[in-house]
């Protein structure tokens, strides 16, 4: 006799119950497991004296969290070390009091000078003439017969004196009688001369020609007059 067939609801339902066995199976295999998920690494083995096995890495993990916790706390401290290092605002410096008015009235006046006494101050009158053209050696030919002599004397002179640079002293010393007169108020009987010098000035350098072609230089050379004069009375009592 044949095997009886079964019937289209019980095959349907062995088919499911076979579906549902198969399920779970492929679920376990598929599913990875929970430390893979995690990305967490296993515990690796330890040797019996506390080691890790052998070909293993050791954990370096915790070394490097304290090396960037203590980087990051640096520049905290950092931060913190300038609001600490910061000066005390400087103190104003107090002004000084003002001196008193009665003090500086009470401050004692410098004494005046004292003349010597047997001795008049002398008045003395220059005049300057300056850039004359004629050397100083001849001007003080001139000049070395002047002092000690009146105003009349030194006219006289230099009057007959036969040369050029004695006009340049005639002139020079009329000017000086002239300030005496108008701006000391004194007479010109009154009056000597004192001094009477001449002083180098500058030099004018030239050239002249000379045979074959040579050049000679020429020095022009200037001076400086002065004429003091003072009076009469005032040169005796010395």
């Amino acid at each position: 006799m044949s095997p009886e067939r079964p019937s289209g609801s019980e095959s349907d339902e062995r088919a499911e119950d076979a579906v549902e066995a198969v399920a779970p199976s492929q679920a376990e295999a598929e599913a990875p497991s929970a430390p893979e998920q995690s990305g967490e690494r296993p515990p690796a083995a330890e040797a019996p004296g506390g080691e890790p096995a052998a070909g293993e890495p050791a954990a370096e993990a915790p070394k490097r969290r304290r090396v960037r916790r203590a980087a990051k706390a640096r520049p905290a401290e950092a931060a913190e070390k300038p609001e600490e290092a910061e000066p005390a605002p400087a103190k104003p410096r107090a002004k000084k009091a003002p001196v008193a008015e009665t003090e500086k009235a009470a401050a004692p006046a410098p004494a005046p000078r004292r003349s010597k006494p047997g001795r008049a101050r002398r008045r003395v009158v220059r005049a300057r003439a300056r850039y004359v053209r004629a050397p100083a050696r001849k001007a003080r030919v001139v000049s070395a017969h002047l002092p000690g002599k009146s105003v009349a004397e030194a006219r006289a002179i230099l009057a007959f004196t036969p040369r050029e640079v004695a006009r340049d002293w005639s002139k020079l010393l009329e000017s000086a009688v002239a300030n005496a007169e108008n701006n000391h108020e004194l007479l010109e009987e009154d009056l000597i001369i004192r001094e009477a010098y001449a002083d180098e000035g500058p030099t004018i350098k030239r050239f002249r020609p000379r045979a074959m072609g040579r050049a000679t230089p020429v020095l022009k050379r200037m001076s400086h007059l002065t004429i003091t004069l003072s009076a009469r009375d005032d040169t005796s009592k010395s």
